[in-house]
């Protein structure tokens, strides 16, 4: 199975914090990996560094058997797409403008979207229940709907790859589940490939194939989530018990 995006040896640390040491692992078409930790682990860290957009401290990062550092940055967009967990809408722009942003790696200097990037821009809205607010200025969005808004933006930019920082912030159970079934819907018939950042292990074993558990101190634990996503070790990344139960639909975990 050829990789998407692999890591090898791969040492991340920030501010005198070992994030992980020794990562090795792949991410292949269609898998749908979820990383947990607590607080402070470093997920975001390790998120926007497999994105590129920071150093690590050694090994490497091959986006598509290419060390990640020799792509042109424009090109990487094409291939990953990025959800950050916070939003900075530093300039007033409707709804429509700015899932329109997604586009923009697949434009050529001064180039305007076309009508087939406005149809992909406002299918993206339908997908997150922001269809008919295309005229809407950000400003006046709800912090759920702005939520919405930026994983249609990255809906919008297509990619092979999605990272997505905390997807479910601000949204409620209905739209948290909504959202889920988008982004790997997308991934099971698009043949795309996700990693998410989770703070609810129930939504990883729901969702996702494979599991990156960083426990905050440089070690890891990552494999497919029914070998990995035990009580054992989910009372070790957060420090506190954590008991399976068995439920009508699936078993879920709940702190002990």
């Amino acid at each position: 199975m050829n990789a998407l995006l692999e890591t090898t040896e791969l040492h991340v640390g920030i501010a005198g914090l070992a994030v992980c040491r020794n990562l090795t692992f792949s991410i292949c078409r269609p898998q749908c990996w979820a990383i947990l930790g607590k607080n402070g682990a470093g997920k975001t860290t390790l998120l926007h560094t497999l994105a590129g957009l920071r150093p690590y401290d050694h090994g490497s990062i091959r986006l598509l058997g290419k060390d990640i550092d020799q792509w042109p940055r424009r090109d990487i967009a094409r291939h990953i797409g990025v959800t950050f967990q916070d939003c900075d809408d530093r300039f007033p722009s409707t709804v429509l403008e700015t899932s329109l942003i997604g586009r923009h790696p697949f434009l050529r200097p001064w180039q305007w979207e076309s009508d087939d990037d406005r149809s992909i821009a406002r299918a993206a809205l339908r997908a997150v229940g922001l269809a008919g607010l295309d005229h809407r200025i950000v400003s006046t969005l709800s912090g759920g709907e702005r939520r919405r808004l930026a994983i249609a933006t990255t809906l919008t930019q297509d990619p092979d790859l999605y990272l997505l920082d905390e997807p479910t912030n601000h949204l409620d159970v209905h739209h948290q589940i909504a959202v889920l079934d988008t982004i790997t819907r997308r991934v099971r018939e698009q043949g795309k490939s996700a990693m998410m950042i989770l703070h609810d292990a129930n939504l990883a074993s729901r969702y996702c194939d494979h599991v990156l558990l960083l426990y905050g101190d440089g070690r890891h634990e990552c494999g497919p989530v029914s070998t990995t996503l035990t009580e054992a070790n989910l009372a070790n990344v957060y420090g506190h018990p954590i008991h399976r139960i068995q439920g009508p639909a699936a078993d879920v975990f709940v702190p002990g």
